[in-house]
């Protein structure tokens, strides 16, 4: 191999497993390299940083991505199976139905990201944020907000059950038309968070959240009845 890699920081190329585990030993920074449906499986990244890569249909399933970051990344239909992505950041960055199912997200971070359609199935997920970022679609099924300030997240769609949103703040989001069915509400502040397509048997799971006066009379005409 010639000295493509005798850098840290990588940029510009089109990487193969074996040119990422020429990189092995430390933490690298790879710039606009593309990762197309690459097999990058099982493989330690630890604390690597990725910015505006190309990590579309990439297979990045058991990997290890602790620490790592990625930013202004274009990974639609990635595959984060079962990797160890603890405290990870993923900033300005498009993983559109990408899976994350049984991946280790523990204090890791999305902001300004694109997530319509992403599967959290059974993802670890303690201490996980998402800020100013589209969750439409997504599977969210029993996640934790506990107390979390969650701002500018669109979770239109997704599927929310049994998810936990007790005193967590919903500021600037939207919930309208989720299946929010066994989630926990008791003392959330939803009163800047858009609950259009609230379903009647729903209704009762909102007791004990605060809610504007505005939303109310919306949720009361949605359910049936007629608020004068």
């Amino acid at each position: 191999m010639d000295d493509l890699f005798s850098e840290r920081a990588v940029e510009g190329k089109t990487l193969s497993r074996a040119d990422v585990e020429g990189l092995s030993g430390a933490s690298h920074r790879l710039v606009d390299c593309d990762f197309e449906e690459a097999d990058l499986s099982g493989l330690d990244l630890t604390g690597w940083v990725f910015e505006r890569c190309n990590l579309r249909k990439s297979d990045l399933s058991g990997a290890r991505l602790s620490e790592s970051v990625w930013k202004s990344c274009r990974g639609a239909f990635a595959n984060f199976t079962g990797a160890d992505a603890s405290e990870a950041r993923f900033v300005s960055s498009d993983f559109n139905n990408a899976s994350f199912r049984r991946t280790v997200l523990t204090s890791a971070a999305f902001a300004g990201s694109k997530l319509t359609g992403a599967d959290f199935t059974d993802a670890r997920a303690l201490d996980l944020r998402f800020e100013e970022s589209l969750l439409i679609n997504a599977k969210l099924v029993g996640f934790s907000f506990l107390k979390q300030a969650v701002s500018k997240v669109d979770f239109s769609q997704a599927d929310l059950r049994k998810c936990d949103f007790r005193h967590t703040i919903l500021d600037d989001c939207s919930l309208r038309d989720a299946n929010v069915a066994g989630s926990r509400f008791e003392g959330a502040d939803l009163r800047n968070a858009d609950l259009g397509g609230l379903r009647l048997v729903d209704a009762g799971l909102f007791r004990g959240a605060t809610i504007s006066r505005n939303q109310a009379g919306q949720l009361l005409g949605e359910l049936g009845l007629n608020v004068r």
